[in-house]
């Protein structure tokens, strides 16, 4: 294997590894309209990623600048085509950090409610974007013989990316009921069991269509087992939270995301960005890498740094394991 095909694999788990993550956050902040009753049950939700949301998105981070370094020219093709949704992704992944922090700082009913606002919108629209965006990255886009995206924001708007994006945005939702379920005690974990319930039979319609879709599009026999794998999950997931298997659904939630996405990049190998207009134009692993060198001094990095990052959020999630509930909110005004 040459390692510009280890990089790909290695971008394939930092994306895997952020939608694992990052799509319970944005479950929980979608959820803070859904599920929550009264602004006590939001801030018990607010407060069950409160510790980890933003090391979460230190995987995004990687991502980018792993992209960037490896694949240029995925990187340049990809931020320049996708410029609009990318940037508006970008700014509410900014005003969501800033949401959770700025939300308590007055006692103000309208300034928390702003900010809660706030918190669901910028959870929803990239749950939602982040879908379309690799729906069309997987389905293909117009690239022209220059490696330059010719098309237009429109463009990125087909029914395959949409499809994509409402599977991301219900399974991230999904996967954040079952969080929620899993760190929280009472009446809001109750709830919690009962509308994940509904968003997985949702989810579970919507992701078969576009699992299969994709399949029959761009499969082969490595993708139709992560397919398998995804699909299974899913209903175990459900069947789980049905019997109060908290834990179990959870991380069978998780494997549906990382299957799901591993499946997307399996139908993508050896391109990183298919071109709808000629096949001989799409970017491949080969001809939108970094020189070896590079790569070389990039793998002694990654090797040192990530287990780092890997022990740290494992520690972080194992000290702030305990369920909560309305009853840890000294001030229900907060």
């Amino acid at each position: 294997m040459e390692l510009h095909d280890v990089w790909f694999v290695l971008i394939a788990v930092l994306w895997i590894g952020y939608f694992f993550l990052e799509g319970f956050d944005f479950g929980i902040g979608v959820l803070t309209k859904l599920l929550a009753r009264d602004r006590t049950e939001r801030r018990v939700l607010i407060n069950t990623i409160g510790p980890v949301w933003d090391g979460n998105e230190v995987w995004l981070l990687t991502a980018g600048g792993a992209t960037f370094a490896a694949f240029p020219e995925w990187y340049a093709t990809l931020f320049s085509g996708f410029y609009l949704p990318l940037l508006i992704i970008l700014v509410c992944l900014i005003v969501r950090g800033v949401a959770f922090e700025y939300r308590a700082k007055r006692p103000e009913e309208k300034w928390q409610t702003n900010w809660e606002h706030a918190i669901f919108w910028t959870s929803l629209i990239p749950a939602f974007l982040w879908g379309v965006a690799f729906g069309n990255i997987v389905h293909g886009v117009k690239i022209d013989k220059d490696f330059e995206y010719v098309g237009n924001f429109w463009d990125l708007l087909n029914p395959y990316a949409i499809l994509g994006g409402l599977v991301t945005l219900t399974l991230f939702t999904f996967h954040g009921a079952v969080f929620a379920a899993l760190k929280t005690v009472g009446d809001i974990r109750t709830g919690a069991r009962k509308l994940a319930l509904v968003l997985g039979l949702v989810t579970a319609v919507l992701a078969l269509v576009f699992l299969i879709w994709t399949q029959a599009d761009k499969g082969d026999g490595g993708s139709l087992v992560a397919m398998i794998v995804a699909v299974v999950a899913l209903v175990g997931a459900i069947g789980a939270i049905r019997l109060g298997r908290e834990g179990w659904s959870f991380a069978l939630s998780g494997l549906t995301i990382v299957a799901a996405v591993a499946m997307l990049f399996l139908t993508l190998f050896p391109n990183v960005m298919p071109s709808s207009l000629n096949a001989d134009w799409s970017l491949t692993v080969t001809n939108a890498s970094s020189s070896p060198y590079t790569l070389k001094i990039m793998t002694w990095c990654a090797g040192i740094a990530t287990p780092i990052v890997l022990l740290y959020q494992s520690w972080t999630y194992w000290v702030f394991r305990k369920r909560i509930g309305t009853h840890h909110i000294a001030d229900a005004a907060h």
